[in-house]
C-alpha cells in the first residue's frame, strides 16, 4: 500500500477552526497532494525529473467538486498529455457519500425529514433538486450496488461464513415498520474476507433466514463447513435446513451474555472468570472437564446459568473441531458486529429509511467499500492449517472405511 508524506501550512491550521467549511479545507488539503502523489506513481516520474521508467508528461489540473458530509470539496485533478489519468479514490468514497446524501434528499421530498436534516440537505446539494434529481442520481448508484450484491459466488470456496441481522426501521405505507438487515460474511479458501450479501427481511424470521441463505446458495456459494451465528431460534433452524452436513458454532460473545443474563447479580464476576475458562480451554475434553465442576459447584447457586451452559455446550464449544491457529476468529460474530456499528454509525443520521430502496443502496454502498478494502488487504486467517487439516481428516476417514471393509 502506497504511503503518502501531507504537509499542512502553519498558518492554515492556526485559522482553520475560525473559519466556515474549515474542516473540507483541511481534507482539499490532504486529498490534493494524495492526487499529486498518484499522478507520480502513474507516470513513475516527478515534475520535471528525467528517467528513462517515465510514461508520460504531466498537462496541468483541472477542478473537480467533490460534495460530502463536511461540505463542498474542489480537488486539483492532474491532467496528462496524451493519456488519462486514473484514481479510485472518488469511485470508492463517493460512493457511501452519494447513498448517505440521496437518503436525506428523499426523506426532504417525501416531507419526513426534520428541519434539521432539511437544513444539512441544503448545504450538501443546494436548495435545487427534486424528484427527478434524486430519479436520476439513483438510476447512476442502484445498478453498481446491485450488481454487487447480486454477483456470483462460484470464484471462490468459503468454508466459513458468519451471519447476523440488526434491526432498521422503515417507512412503508406511511407507517415505520422494524425490518430486519441480514448480513452474511465470508472467509475463502485463501484466507480473505468477503462480505457475500446483504438481504432485508420482514422479521428474523425463520422464513426470513431461509430465503437469505437460498439466496445465498442461487449465487453458488458453495464450500462452507462452518457456519457461525447467535442463537436466535429461526436463524438456527434455517441453518440446519439449507445447511445441513455443516457445523455450527454458537457466538460465544452472545452466549455469554444470555448465561450472566441468567446469573444472580452477586455472582457476576467469578461466574464470568469460570465461563470465560470453559471458553477458552484447549480441547473438549478439558472444557468438559471444567464445565461438570461448574455444574456440580453451581447447581444450587445458579441453577438458570447451570441449565444455559448445559443446553449450549456442544454447540458453543464447535469450534474446538478445528485447528488451534484459526479457532480464535471463528469463536464470535465479533467481526459482523463491527460491521453492524459501520452500519449503525450511517443509521443513526437517517434515523428513519424513507424506503427499502434507501436502505439497500446506503447499506450497500458502504458494504461495498469495505468488501473491497478485505479482499485488497491482509489475509483474514491462515487457511494452510486448515487445508491440512481437511485433508488428513479425509485421510482418516478413507482409512476408516477400508478397515470396514476388510471386516
Amino acid at each position: 500500500m502506497a504511503q503518502y508524506q501531507i504537509n499542512v501550512d502553519d498558518e492554515f491550521l492556526k485559522g482553520l477552526f475560525l473559519q466556515d467549511g474549515g474542516v473540507a479545507k483541511l481534507v482539499e488539503q490532504v486529498l490534493n497532494p494524495i492526487l499529486q502523489a498518484q499522478v507520480t506513481e502513474q507516470l513513475k516520474a516527478k515534475p520535471y525529473e528525467r528517467s528513462d521508467e517515465r510514461r508520460g508528461y504531466r498537462n496541468g489540473t483541472i477542478p473537480h467538486a467533490l460534495t460530502t458530509r463536511i461540505g463542498r470539496l474542489v480537488l486539483r485533478v492532474p491532467r496528462i498529455r496524451n493519456g488519462e489519468f486514473s484514481t479510485e479514490m472518488f469511485a470508492r468514497y463517493q460512493r457511501s457519500e452519494q447513498a448517505l446524501v440521496l437518503a436525506l434528499m428523499e426523506m426532504v421530498i417525501n416531507g419526513v425529514s426534520t428541519r434539521k436534516i432539511t437544513q444539512i440537505t441544503e448545504e450538501l446539494c443546494g436548495t435545487g433538486f427534486s424528484k427527478s434529481t434524486v430519479s436520476e442520481l439513483c438510476k447512476r448508484l442502484d445498478p453498481i450496488v446491485e450488481g454487487w450484491n447480486n454477483r456470483n459466488l462460484r470464484e471462490h470456496r468459503y468454508p466459513f461464513v458468519l451471519v447476523d441481522a440488526l434491526v432498521l426501521r422503515i417507512r412503508e405505507d406511511h407507517r415505520i415498520r422494524h425490518r430486519a438487515a441480514m448480513v452474511a460474511t465470508g472467509v475463502n479458501e485463501e484466507g480473505y474476507r468477503e462480505i457475500l450479501g446483504l438481504m432485508l427481511g420482514d422479521s428474523e424470521s425463520e422464513a426470513s433466514w431461509r430465503e437469505f441463505f437460498s439466496w445465498l446458495k442461487s449465487r453458488d456459494l458453495r464450500g462452507v463447513d462452518v457456519v457461525v451465528s447467535d442463537s436466535h431460534s429461526g436463524l438456527v433452524r434455517a441453518l440446519q435446513t439449507e445447511f445441513q452436513g455443516c457445523t455450527w458454532q454458537r457466538c460465544q460473545t452472545h452466549f455469554m451474555r444470555n448465561l450472566l443474563d441468567a446469573t444472580p447479580k452477586s455472582l457476576h464476576d467469578e461466574v464470568y472468570q469460570r465461563i470465560r475458562a470453559i471458553l477458552d480451554a484447549p480441547d473438549v475434553k478439558s472444557a468438559r472437564l471444567l464445565m461438570e465442576q461448574f455444574v456440580e459447584e453451581y447447581a444450587e447457586k445458579a441453577p438458570k446459568a447451570v441449565r444455559v451452559l448445559e443446553e449450549g455446550f456442544d454447540d458453543v464449544k464447535a469450534v474446538l473441531g478445528l485447528p488451534e491457529k484459526i479457532r480464535r476468529r471463528l469463536r464470535t460474530t465479533n467481526g459482523v458486529e463491527r460491521l453492524n456499528e459501520e452500519i449503525r454509525r450511517r443509521e443513526r443520521v437517517i434515523r428513519i429509511f424513507p424506503n427499502r430502496e434507501s436502505a439497500i443502496r446506503l447499506i450497500g454502498a458502504l458494504l461495498m467499500e469495505i468488501d473491497e478494502a478485505w479482499t485488497t488487504g491482509r489475509r483474514y486467517l491462515d487457511m494452510e492449517a486448515y487445508w491440512a487439516w481437511r485433508e488428513q481428516q479425509a485421510s482418516s476417514a478413507q482409512t476408516a472405511k477400508v478397515h470396514t471393509l476388510r471386516g
